[in-house]
């Protein structure tokens, strides 16, 4: 009994280093434990902290509240990560359109829409902060608008919070 437990104890912790030796394992424990950031970089290139307006809260479609801000530039120019880590999904759906969800510490969601286009990556991909993630545009329900990116973060609770503040905090 005791040998098996002592074998099973090798095993496991054989499984853990190697899992902690992939890429993504130490990324994501890395996260889960790091604090989220008390201020980011603006995600869109070229784009100062006094420059962005408080689109938070304000109303939307079918008595939704904008849970997000919005920050205006050309089309095309870049978006970049505001975090160090893991690209969860690059894809498309109905409000947002071309859509990027990146987990970063805290953990946090950050999710970047309406983009023009967005640079393919794989789900669980390691992305550092000011890497492009894509580029502005006016996808999804925001087709016809002046281009811009939909910023938003959310716990992983689902629970969303404010950019402004974290972007315009020095």
């Amino acid at each position: 009994m005791r040998r098996a437990r002592s074998l099973l104890l090798l095993v496991v912790g054989a499984a853990l280093v190697m899992a902690l030796t992939l890429p993504f394992s130490r990324t994501l424990l890395v996260l889960t434990v790091r604090r989220a950031p008390a201020s980011l970089p603006v995600p869109v290139q070229g784009v100062a902290p006094a420059a962005l307006v408080d689109t938070w809260g304000a109303a939307r479609s079918g008595g939704r509240k904008h849970r997000g801000i919005d920050i205006f530039a050309q089309r095309h120019t870049p978006v970049l990560s505001p975090v160090d880590g893991l690209v969860l999904s690059t894809g498309q759906n109905r409000l947002g359109g071309n859509v990027v969800r990146v987990l970063g510490p805290g953990p946090c969601i950050h999710y970047l829409a309406h983009l023009e286009t967005f640079v393919p990556r794989r789900p669980l991909s390691t992305v550092r902060q000011g890497e492009v993630l894509g580029y502005v545009g006016d996808s999804g329900n925001a087709k016809g608008t002046p281009p811009h990116l939909h910023y938003g973060i959310y716990t992983t609770r689902r629970r969303a919070i404010n950019p402004y503040p974290l972007l315009t905090r020095r």
